[in-house]
């Protein structure tokens, strides 16, 4: 031993170990030690384990299972929602039919009041209505169920490198993702320093092999620099800095961090010009459910895709897919991770990915563009895409593509030079939501919204408010009062005269003003409009919620005003409800990123008109569904209705704005150059209006008047021969022809 130490010393005292060991710590301090203080700097400003910005996203209401449910409404939701047929419906997001049954396995989602957990359901059908909801594990009874809403947007950002990401922790992401990665991509994770020198090694000899950089040796914190801090470039200079950089990776942060890091981070594909980054946002975008809800080949195929998602992509190439799903599958075997009877089963299934990805931008832009501007008043563009909120917004994805159809469809028939355009809004009566919004003839493109932005004439659309006026005087005006429709003319600005005609040039004499408003006539309606005052109809359009210009000129009567589709809902609303007025609304709740209320949006009333005139206004348009300007109307659709036509002067715009007892419905069709269409209300936005109402399931009309309104026989010739009973809120005022003396002498 003695000997030994002898030696040892007598080689330390050797000129050439001296002078190696000099040059080793020279290496050391001139290059390695200023490196790996580089590869630090690089890691401690660049690497940020904070959150990351996550969008927030946009969603549809949700359809509320109930006793009574349509079947076809139903059926319809699934197929929007993406729910996958599969006869046992084992996972979230899929459904099977039989017979009168359906049976759906639920997605989880959380709303304001809480969470809805996945749930499998049996609902049965007599006919075409629900009668039963049964938990299909427990039996136990159900008296409703809300079904996970359609996301229909994602808002990103204007940032080019945004992203799709809905970060999760590592708890909360499934065991057999978190082991199953590891035993794919590296074995040696929980043991290595951020670098595997087997690994490397297994590497270098099948590049030496092939003659290039084919494989890397990665450990997974390699690959988490690679994707955060190092571009794609495949360079020996490039894997020695990638080296280095995981090796202090590893020394600043633990494993789980780590790992954690690369779950959430890792792309794993493209949706349009945005990466889809972590495995949470990818369990969506290629299966459209949460990732704790994917079963064990499902999670196969998300590990598969780390090889090269582009390559991989099951939509594109679903052979290659399997395949690659296999290789994981087997390497789940290896490990203990499944059993051979797995294995054999999970090799064989179906993909089980959604056809197309949900929306990663807009799905309806014209409606997204209502809800941005919702969201202004309360949030900043930038808390919007990166705070991962959800938004909750009242549109009803069935009305919204059946808004479309029944627009495009339309424009399509009646002009196919492409030239005419064309707006739906939809909402609801009561609540004053907006349940659908069609911006244009391509109701995806995100150019000029013409239901926000178009202002346009609106023609004889003002005619029922003018007459609202005058029947909230009711010792002066009723639906039977007598109204001359002769010729007037009268001065405005010192010499100028306004005289107005009617659309058929012709003069209708006295008619009943009931009349008046169903045929749309003009004279008629000047007469009352300049009788009640036209700064009268300005302040009642303006406590209505619609901006008009001030001082108001004569012409407003007939509508003479420039709006949008959006403000002619307004206006109507107060009429479609019965005298709730209430501002459009598209949002109904914002929450956090864990599913906590931040912002629920009411919505003060404004000052309510006479409610009784207003059911006065909806029965005279009613009658213009049936002997009036939109007669047609009532030939078509199944149930009751009211509504008023407008077209503008020339032809310009056609209107139709109409309500049922449940939606209120507002059409517009015009140019963009503004030039004739050629087009009436009736001819044109009617039609539209008529295709939606007829797919739309609604409720007719309901009118309950007050015991103190009364019901006259009028008629406007002095024979009775027309006489017809018509509602009198007061006395009847002089101007009403009245057949009661007739019918109290048995005439």
């Amino acid at each position: 031993m003695m000997q030994f130490l002898l030696k040892v010393f007598a080689l330390l005292k050797s000129p050439w170990l001296l002078r190696s060991a000099l040059v080793l710590s020279s290496f050391i301090a001139g290059f390695l030690l200023p490196w790996g203080l580089y590869l630090d700097s690089i890691v401690r400003y660049r690497f940020d384990l904070s959150a990351p910005p996550v969008p927030s996203r946009i969603y549809a209401r949700e359809l509320l299972l109930e006793i009574g449910a349509s079947f076809p409404v139903i059926k319809t939701e699934l197929e929007l929602l993406r729910y996958l047929p599969d006869p046992k419906a084992e996972a979230p997001g899929s459904f099977s039919l039989n017979g009168s049954r359906i049976l759906v396995h639920t997605r989880s989602f959380h709303f304001s009041e809480g969470s809805n957990l996945s749930r499998k359901l049996m609902l049965r059908f007599e006919g075409n209505r629900l009668t039963s909801i049964k938990d299909a594990i427990d039996g136990s009874n159900l008296e409703s169920y809300r079904l996970d809403p359609l996301r229909i947007a994602t808002l990103l950002g204007s940032d080019k490198s945004a992203a799709e990401r809905l970060p999760m922790t590592i708890e909360q992401m499934p065991p057999l993702l978190v082991m199953g990665l590891q035993a794919v991509e590296d074995r040696n994770f929980k043991s290595h320093l951020g670098v595997d020198p087997l690994g490397l090694l297994r590497a270098l000899y099948a590049n030496l092999r092939r003659g290039g950089m084919q494989q890397g040796g990665s450990t997974l914190t390699q690959q988490l620099v690679k994707n955060t801090l190092l571009t794609p470039e495949q360079t020996y200079k490039r894997k020695l800095k990638e080296m280095g950089l995981a090796l202090i990776l590893e020394a600043r942060y633990d494993k789980k961090t780590i790992l954690e890091a690369y779950l959430n981070r890792v792309s794993l594909g493209q949706s349009g010009a945005q990466a889809v980054q972590g495995f949470p946002a990818a369990a969506e975008f290629y299966f459209g459910r949460s990732l704790e809800d994917l079963n064990q080949a499902e999670i196969a195929l998300l590990i598969g895709l780390l090889k090269a998602p582009t390559n991989y992509n099951p939509r594109r190439f679903p052979e290659r897919s399997v395949e690659r799903r296999g290789v994981v599958l087997s390497q789940f075997l290896e490990t203990g991770l499944i059993d051979q009877a797995s294995f054999d089963r999970l090799r064989i299934a179906p993909l089980s990915v959604i056809p197309k990805p949900v929306a990663s931008r807009e799905r309806y832009p014209a409606f997204i563009a209502m809800v941005r501007q919702q969201l202004a008043r309360s949030y900043n563009s930038s808390e919007l895409s990166t705070r991962g909120l959800s938004v909750l917004t009242s549109l009803d994805p069935q009305a919204q593509e059946a808004a479309e159809r029944a627009l495009v469809s339309n424009l399509t028939a009646i002009d196919r030079t492409g030239q005419l355009q064309g707006a739906v809004v939809l909402t609801d009566n009561q609540s004053g939501e907006i349940l659908a919004l069609v911006g244009s003839r391509d109701p995806r493109s995100s150019n000029f919204n013409n239901a926000l932005d178009a202002k346009r004439q609106v023609g004889s659309l003002l005619k029922p408010f003018v007459y609202l006026l005058a029947l909230s005087n009711p010792n002066k005006y009723a639906l039977g009062s007598v109204i001359s429709d002769a010729p007037l003319s009268v001065k405005i600005n010192g010499s100028q005269r306004w005289s107005p005609q009617n659309y058929d040039k012709k003069d209708h004499g006295d008619v009943l003003l009931i009349d008046a408003l169903a045929k749309s006539y003009n004279q008629a309606a000047a007469r009352v409009g300049l009788d009640i005052g036209v700064q009268r109809l300005a302040e009642l359009i303006l406590s209505l919620g619609v901006e008009v210009p001030r001082p108001a000129k004569p012409a407003m009567i007939l509508g003479a005003v420039e709006l949008s589709p959006l403000q002619v809902t307004q206006l109507y609303q107060a009429l479609a409800s019965g005298g709730k007025v209430l501002p459009l609304s598209s949002v109904r709740v914002v929450l956090d990123s864990n599913g906590k209320q931040l912002t629920r949006f009411a919505r003060p009333s404004l000052t309510p008109p006479d409610s009784e005139a207003i059911k006065l206004i909806t029965l005279a348009l009613n009658e213009t569904t049936r002997t009036g300007t939109a007669q047609s109307l009532s030939r078509q659709i199944s149930v009751d209705a009211a509504g008023k036509t407008g077209t503008s002067n020339d032809s310009r715009d056609s209107w139709y704005a109409g309500y049922t007892g449940k939606h209120l419905g507002v059409v517009w069709m015009g140019r963009g150059d503004n030039q004739s269409t050629q087009l009436t209300g009736a001819t044109g936005a009617l039609r539209a209006w008529t295709s939606l109402f007829k797919t739309l399931p609604s409720k007719p009309l309901r009118l309950e008047f007050d015991p103190n309104v009364r019901w006259l026989p009028v008629d406007n010739t002095t024979e009775c021969a027309r006489m017809r009973f018509l509602p009198v809120i007061a006395v009847a005022p002089s101007n009403m022809i009245s057949c009661m003396n007739v019918l109290t002498q048995g005439g």
